[in-house]
């Protein structure tokens, strides 16, 4: 394992995933992909004459749709069922039968619900950033999702971040979503740090992978679904439950 002590002579920075890690969204984006899905399954099962089989909430979630871009979730998720669409025109109405057209309505669905709902932190997560920051660790949020910005202001937590890359950033610059380690990446260079003097936190599974991919000097891994062994065999140094036990 990789020295695990939140040590300013061993880091420089931390990089925050946002759901699941600062803010309790991950259930919002999980119960959001179940509606997108079923609704999409039930239609797909009744012109194919096959049956109906739900997308889970967890087990589904977490393998192929947790820490993605929302249309590399689309896409995995359905091919997992065997399903094959179109990536569609970005132009197109929200809810065709199109990668683009299915995370589209995603992202309306999400927006409903975070208006209604409200946004929930997470307080062994805020209570981390405060910390570190407090401490002089330079502070960012990466996050696969372009709704990352709303959720921090509805939070009133934007200002604990010295910079911020989400989906948005992905698609003005072009870069490769989580798995791989473009973001967080770009993210340790925006704060002008190495990414080995640079920790990652994460609570998907496609995010660790993506933290150990881009070589950081720490891969911390929240297991908040139960998940800690895929946690660890994807590229986490160590996996815990409560972030808190960083704080001494």
């Amino acid at each position: 394992m990789r020295n695990a002590t939140l040590s300013k002579s061993h880091f420089d920075a931390v990089l925050f995933d946002l759901d699941g890690v600062i803010t309790k969204t991950a259930g919002v984006h999980a119960a959001c992909w179940k509606k997108l899905f079923d609704d999409f399954l039930r239609d797909h099962a009744i012109s194919t004459q096959q049956v109906f089989v739900p997308f889970d909430p967890v087990s589904d979630y977490t393998k192929y749709v947790d820490g993605k871009l929302r249309q590399e979730g689309v896409a995995d998720f359905l091919a997992s069922r065997g399903i094959s669409l179109p990536l569609g025109d970005s132009s197109a109405a929200c809810g065709q039968h199109t990668v683009r057209g299915l995370a589209c309505r995603k992202d309306e669905i999400f927006n409903t619900v975070l208006q209604e709902k409200g946004v929930e932190v997470l307080e062994d997560g805020l209570a981390l950033v405060g910390h570190v920051r407090a401490n002089g660790f330079k502070t960012a949020v990466v996050s696969s999702s372009k709704n990352c910005r709303l959720v921090l202001q509805m939070a009133n937590i934007e200002k604990l971040f010295d910079i911020r890359v989400d989906g948005v950033t992905v698609e003005q610059l072009g870069l490769k979503g989580k798995p791989h380690p473009d973001t967080f990446l770009k993210a340790a260079d925006m704060l002008g740090v190495q990414p080995k003097r640079s920790v990652v936190v994460e609570d998907a599974i496609a995010g660790v992978q993506a933290g150990r991919r881009g070589n950081f000097g720490l891969v911390i891994g929240v297991d908040r679904l139960g998940n800690a062994s895929a946690l660890r065999n994807n590229g986490a140094d160590i996996v815990v439950t409560d972030l808190k036990c960083f704080i001494v």
